[in-house]
């Protein structure tokens, strides 16, 4: 264990004294009249004592070159241990918040996991009612409302529903909804695709689900079939040889086409498309489009007509202008002729009187009318008056 330098000194002051001492009985030794064998235990013990203060002195050093050491290494280690303070901080710091994120996502994940029996509740409830025809045609027919709605449809304006009419086989039809078309054109939309089988399949296990999904595409085809022998085509006029199948949701349709994937062909070869949501707003958007078209091509035909109108109005008012300028030089070439008449007749007899010396006024000059109407230059206005009948 090392000693404290500041004990070492004090040792070192009395080894200093003991070796003055010795010297001094060494002198008085040497001048006494002692032996020999007295004065080489004196040397002896000095050179002992020397050989003790030298061994203090040489520790001494080493304990203050150790005592510097360490004060290098302690200031070199401070920085170090005051990053490890910081860093316990900071753990401290994130274990705290790690623990309360860690509470925020249970409580989040309870929220979930009720949200989420609520959801199957909701879900199971659902498949029940929609396992009734009645009640799955209605929901179709509200989705396929909501969507006509939401591609900006008008009610008895762009579409029409449960529109009573008679068939080429003299039966009466009555389909879901009929979207108007320009030109007195309809397209015609069903909104009871079967879905009992689809939901059924959501409830079991994996192994059992093809099958169900086997019996929903068949369902589907039946349906097919079912539309293409009511001909809805044939009850309106001037209508596109289809009917619109629509599925309520996109997954459904996709079921049952890869359960079946020659289904939406063999469903337009028997004149009915096969449409989800997402299809059915495309040919909406499409519809939309038309009628844009209609109404633009309607607005030309009626700027067209306008220009002719205005054209043929705007020559007509060109011959009256045309034939107001001629009668009035004709007027002026008048007046200039009675002027003239005037002036080399009459006034010449009238200032007769005047030289016999009968009294009055002087009589008046009458001037000339030099300005003339001015010619219609415009080609739009002398495009009828330069024809030849006129």
């Amino acid at each position: 264990m090392s000693e404290d330098p500041t004990t070492l000194l004090p040792m070192l002051l009395v080894c200093a004294l003991a070796l003055l001492a010795l010297g001094t009985l060494l002198g008085w030794w040497a001048r006494g009249t002692r032996g020999s064998t007295q004065l080489a235990v004196l040397r002896e013990r000095s050179r002992s004592l020397q050989e003790r203060a030298e061994r203090a002195e040489t520790s001494l050093q080493e304990r203050e070159a150790e005592a510097a050491s360490s004060a290098r290494v302690l200031e070199a280690v401070t920085p170090v241990q005051r990053s490890l303070e910081r860093m316990e901080r900071q753990v401290t710091a994130l274990e705290r918040d790690r623990v309360e994120q860690f509470g925020e996502v249970g409580e989040r994940l309870r929220h979930v996991a009720a949200s989420t029996e609520r959801l199957d509740a909701a879900t199971t409830s659902l498949a029940g009612s929609l396992a009734s025809s009645g009640v799955r045609g209605t929901w179709g027919e509200t989705q396929l409302r909501r969507l006509v709605e939401h591609a900006g449809m008008l009610a008895r304006v762009d579409f029409d529903e449960q529109v009573r009419a008679v068939s080429d086989h003299d039966r009466e039809v009555r389909p879901d909804m009929v979207v108007n078309l320009p030109d007195d054109r309809v397209v015609v939309l069903d909104a009871k695709a079967p879905m009992t089988a689809f939901l059924t399949a959501q409830e079991v296990d994996e192994a059992d689900r093809p099958g169900l999904l086997t019996q929903h595409a068949k369902a589907l085809r039946q349906h097919v079939d079912t539309l293409s022998g009511k001909a809805y085509w044939s009850a309106f006029r001037r209508t596109p040889q289809f009917v619109v199948c629509f599925v309520p949701t996109d997954a459904t349709l996709a079921a049952a086409l890869q359960a079946d994937p020659a289904l939406y062909d063999d469903a337009l070869a028997k004149e009915v498309v096969l449409a989800s949501p997402s299809t059915t707003m495309a040919l909406l958007r499409t519809v939309a489009v038309t009628w844009q078209h209609d109404t633009v091509e309607r607005n030309a035909e009626e700027v067209l007509l306008l220009g002719r109108q205005l054209h043929e109005r705007l020559a007509t008012t060109a011959g009256h202008l045309d034939q107001m300028g001629r009668q009035l030089t004709r007027t002026v070439e008048s007046y200039n002729q009675l002027v003239g008449g005037l002036e080399s007749r009459v006034l010449v007899s009238a200032r007769r009187f005047t030289d016999l010396g009968l009294p009055g006024e002087e009589l008046p000059h009458a001037p000339g009318v030099t300005a003339a109407a001015r010619p219609l230059t415009a080609p739009e206005l002398t495009a009828r008056t330069n024809r030849p009948n006129e």
